[in-house]
């Protein structure tokens, strides 16, 4: 990524809208703002309504116009947003007037919020919040997404790393000062240090990878046999028709994905093929399918129709044995005539209802919304959210472990050296140049 001059970039979404934000950063951002405006700049962070020139003096707009000079600015850079009308034509015009400036170039896909972290405005961990909190569908996704861009993160990580370079250079007095008349208990405060940290960090792992769950959505797959109904429950969850509805079993012969907002939980609902003796190869492999993912699923809607409830022996055993902890019994065609259903299946509470008609379904939805609430609940802390995260405090994890039984104060040392280093590896506090350009490239251009 090049990170020298002045970028510019459209700062809000694609097509017409009422208004849209055109953001400006660099060293050249003011004579830019000053050349559209043909009048000096105006008073920081205040907006200002002018017309928008070009050089031959061309009318492209009137709007609003922001400066934020150097470094109190999003990027602490000096940064210029214009607020104009937000058509085709008018966004283009002066995106035309930008690219023939002295020293303006566009801005590459997370260029600005590159910019920031480059200047200390944040560390890596809020930067990728930031990319989370623009793409979060849900409110939990929301609130994990704002905890993380206002550094929460990176504060617990960067209290971590402080207290391991503190253990290191209490390590190292021994061997620095070894003609010295130092305290003999350094070396057992650096060790308490060290398993302390120690401690934190592995409850900190231990979290069932609830926060990358939050991030990409809990699994939900429906499972059953053929035609208990599976298809026009997800189409009611879905509140749209996302799924054939036939009579002829055997009708879903893949797995049909549905992202749903439950009570601001991200999921993402799968109907299923129905588990039976399959007929033929297609089918077959859609049961494979099925049962690979009902495995592998964070939740499990197991639907029988409830006609065929007469005793345990008369339900499908493949669905049966598919039933856990994570799972939600239905009895479904409640509407239909049926006799007296049990209350509970495999041990597990059977919710009746009937997806056709939609009754029974809303207690369906808080059954669901209180298994995904379990399922993510945690503490205060802040949640770990990417792998990169995890792999990198299990590499702290294994180095400390060392450092606490090291036998020579260098190996203790350098033991905690690498753990602060893959802390640091996190946010963004050591070289990490390697994955600048792998971060920053997910953003969206005009982040």
């Amino acid at each position: 990524m090049n990170i020298d001059g002045t970028i510019f970039a459209p700062a809000s979404g694609k097509g017409r809208a009422g208004i849209s934000v055109i953001r400006l950063s660099g060293p050249a951002a003011g004579a830019a703002l000053r050349n559209l405006c043909n009048e000096d700049l105006p008073t920081p962070r205040q907006a200002k309504r002018t017309k928008l020139v070009n050089m031959q003096g061309d009318i492209l707009d009137d709007g609003l116009v922001l400066w934020f000079p150097s470094p109190a600015s999003f990027t602490g850079e000096d940064v210029v947003e214009l607020h104009v009308h937000g058509g085709n034509a008018v966004i283009n015009a002066i995106l035309e007037a930008l690219s023939i400036m002295p020293g303006l170039r566009p801005a590459e896909p997370g260029e600005f919020s590159r910019q920031a972290f480059e200047n200390g405005k944040m560390d890596l961990t809020a930067a990728e919040g930031l990319a989370d909190l623009i793409e979060a569908e849900t409110e939990a996704q929301r609130k994990q997404a704002q905890r993380q861009s206002r550094g929460e993160l990176g504060r617990l990580y960067d209290g971590w790393r402080e207290n391991l370079i503190k253990a290191q250079a209490l390590s190292e007095a021994n061997i620095d000062f070894s003609d010295e008349d130092i305290p003999d208990d350094l070396t057992d405060e650096a060790i308490q240090i060290a398993v302390q940290t120690l401690e934190g960090i592995v409850k900190h792992l231990n979290d069932a990878h609830r926060g990358e769950r939050l991030r990409a959505g809990l699994s939900l797959a429906i499972i059953g046999p053929p035609n208990a109904g599976k298809s026009c429950l997800l189409n009611r969850l879905a509140k749209r028709d996302v799924a054939i509805v036939s009579d002829i079993a055997g009708t879903t012969r893949d797995v049909i994905d549905v992202h749903l907002d439950l009570g601001g939980f991200p999921v993402i609902a799968a109907d299923t093929a129905g588990l039976r003796e399959a007929g033929d190869r297609l089918e077959t492999e859609g049961i494979r399918r099925a049962r690979e993912r009902a495995e592998d699923a964070d939740m499990k809607l197991a639907v029988f129709d409830a006609g065929d409830v007469k005793g345990a022996a008369a339900l499908d055993p493949l669905t049966l044995e598919l039933i856990d902890s994570n799972t939600l019994v239905i009895l479904n065609k409640c509407d239909e005539p049926h006799s007296i259903l049990p209350d509970q299946v495999k041990n597990r509470p059977a919710l009746v209802l009937s997806a056709k008609t939609g009754e029974g379904v809303d207690t369906l939805l808080l059954a669901l919304q209180a298994l995904a609430s379990k399922l993510l609940a945690g503490d205060s802390e802040p949640s770990l959210t990417r792998y990169r995260h995890r792999d990198a405090l299990n590499d702290c994890r294994r180095s400390l472990e060392r450092a606490i039984v090291a036998e020579e104060s260098e190996l203790m040392g350098e033991d905690l050296r690498l753990a602060a280093r893959s802390l640091g590896r996190i946010t963004g506090r050591i070289d990490v140049e390697d994955l600048l350009d792998v971060i920053f490239s997910k953003f969206c251009i005009g982040k």
